[in-house]
């Protein structure tokens, strides 16, 4: 959930004349969720950002489902993903349900020819590998490795890489993405129990402003359609803006690790919420310091939930044969926990540098047949001694 922005040029009272250096009119648009009762921006533009020249091409990218109903474990090896030139068709939904679809991407290239909307879902793009800049209507993000961009349902947006090797974990949601609630008191401030707090979140602080008219493709997904909507203006072309809908940067590196006595549950990990699925950072941090704890987690069973857990790098103590870029996907319902050998291996340690993203949902999630050609078939059976 972020807070109040502001950046560019903006009247002094919303709704009202905010005229150009020539006497015209800029032209406000509300930019808002949830109807009116949801987060909101007001932004000021050059043209009107209605002025749709042509729709050309209209074709599906719905994923292809491979396991609709299954209870066994699955690893998928996330880095037999292809690099691809360009950043939508590099993008490869491997597991989904009806809130949210779990997306990686190898992306060789700035996004090229195109703008891209997605106008049904808020996108939450991790960056394993790679650097560059989040371009968007509503302002500028530089990003680097370990970095979550939030892009906000309806936010316009290009990529551009300083790199060719680029590896994105995406999570994409058809519920709005906030911080956890109860990091926060009522008034939206997140509280000194927080393992994150304001100062963390990087706004956009350059506003890209085009003053340009001709014809401009954006590409827009809307449910699972992707539509080419050729545009009369540049959609770049933003002069100010205020409020609290708008793109913003966290990094996992400043996410400060709750730790106990003893081993602490998966939630205070919790770095994102939404009332269909949570986000959680395992990063490198302190183990417990009981005289009799066992740092590696204890078996257990998420009776309403299946777990993701996406490895980003470092020693993955719970876990045998383990790499960077491995998803691991544990049903709900079914015990899991570590490997064997691992518990034991555990005692004595005094701290872990792994690093990782969890996903837990609320409804099951299907496996793609993108997902199950990267999927380790055997993975279930790991457990057995």
């Amino acid at each position: 959930m972020p807070f109040y922005h502001k950046l560019g040029k903006i009247p002094p009272k919303r709704h009202t004349q905010f005229r150009k250096p020539d006497g015209s009119l800029y032209s406000e648009q509300l930019f808002g969720t949830i109807g009116f009762d949801g987060m909101s921006t007001n932004s000021y533009h050059e043209y009107r950002p209605t002025m749709v020249k042509e729709i050309r091409n209209q074709y599906s990218v719905k994923p292809e489902i491979a396991l609709e109903n299954h209870i066994k474990s699955y690893r998928l090896k996330g880095f037999k993903i292809e690099p691809e030139a360009d950043y939508l068709e590099s993008r490869k939904t491997v597991l989904i349900n009806s809130d949210v679809a779990i997306i990686l991407a190898a992306p060789q290239d700035a996004t090229q020819d195109y703008f891209y909307k997605n106008s049904d879902a808020d996108e939450l793009l991790f960056v394993h590998r790679g650097t560059g800049t989040l371009r968007t209507h509503l302002g500028n993000l530089e990003f680097k490795y370990g970095d979550y961009l939030l892009i906000p349902r309806g936010v316009i947006y290009k990529i551009d890489f300083d790199t060719t090797d680029n590896r994105l974990f995406i999570v994409e949601s058809r519920r709005p993405i906030y911080t956890p609630k109860r990091y926060r008191n009522w008034f939206g401030q997140l509280l000194e129990h927080s393992p994150f707090c304001e100062r963390d979140l990087r706004r956009p602080e350059t506003l890209e402003t085009h003053d340009e008219k001709g014809e401009f493709l954006i590409k827009v997904k809307k449910q699972d359609d992707i539509f080419d909507m050729i545009y009369a203006s540049h959609p770049f072309d933003v002069v100010g803006y205020d409020g609290y809908n708008y793109p913003y940067a966290f990094s996992i590196h400043d996410f400060e690790p709750i730790t106990g006595r003893i081993h602490q549950p998966p939630p205070v990990h919790q770095t994102f919420e939404t009332d269909a699925f949570v986000v959680c950072s395992f990063v490198p941090r302190l183990y417990d310091y009981h005289p009799n704890s066992i740092p590696a987690p204890y078996n257990h069973s998420n009776i309403d939930s299946d777990e993701v857990l996406y490895y980003v790098d470092g020693d993955f103590m719970s876990r045998n044969d383990i790499e960077a870029g491995h998803i691991s996907l544990h049903p709900a319902g079914i015990p899991h926990g570590p490997h064997p050998g691992t518990v034991e291996k555990s005692i004595g340690k005094t701290k872990t540098e792994e690093l990782a993203v969890m996903v837990d949902t609320f409804k099951p999630l299907m496996v793609t047949k993108e997902g199950l050609e990267i999927a380790d078939d055997s993975y279930h059976k790991s457990w057995l001694d």
